[in-house]
């Protein structure tokens, strides 16, 4: 069983991603299950998506300390849903930052020290710019992707099966910028 988060605010491409990894699970012969959760996502609330497979998967919901990779489109995200993690996970996340409306409005303050807050709790951590990372390739909003390159060395599978199931999800006019994005967040990776 392969048990996957993917973690971030609404409006970043998670769903995509999901769906994305969803057609990588079902061409390789899993049982994929998917469950979405969302926190006021259109107004930048959490959003966590959980994807699931193997030979037969029972429920879609992760318990607590049974992710094998957390993908985190935001350094706080990734903090939050640590518990989930195994043991011997590995978060890959966007070392971009996005203040909660809390946060903005002065409610509470952001985390400091995300990352020395991981190396604290000896986590395995894949920490990069995809935001950066998407532009460099041509368009922001290929962020997603990018993190899916970083994740693929987690997640495995080889570079045709992912492109397989990229043409299968996104849009033949963006698909060339999306491979570019997947190649930066591989070598990142």
């Amino acid at each position: 069983m392969l048990n996957i988060m993917i973690v971030g605010v609404g409006g970043q491409g998670s769903l995509l991603a999901s769906r994305i990894l969803g057609s990588l699970f079902e061409a390789a012969g899993l049982e994929v299950k998917l469950s979405e959760v969302h926190g006021m996502a259109q107004r930048g609330g959490s959003v966590v998506t959980y994807i699931r497979a193997g030979e037969s998967v029972a429920s879609p919901l992760i318990p607590k300390g049974e992710c094998d990779c957390i993908i985190s489109f935001e350094e706080s995200e990734a903090l939050r849903y640590l518990p989930w993690l195994k043991k011997d996970g590995t978060v890959v996340v966007n070392t971009q930052h996005i203040q909660p409306m809390p946060v903005l409005t002065g409610a509470a303050k952001y985390p400091e020290d995300i990352r020395g807050q991981f190396a604290a709790m000896n986590v395995n951590v894949v920490a990069f710019d995809a935001l950066g990372a998407a532009v460099e390739a041509g368009n922001a909003r290929c962020a997603n992707v990018a993190l899916l390159g970083a994740a693929s060395k987690v997640i495995g599978r080889t570079p045709d099966e992912w492109h397989a199931a990229m043409r299968k999800t996104i849009k033949p006019a963006l698909l060339d910028l999306n491979f570019k994005a997947f190649e930066m967040g591989l070598k990142a990776g």
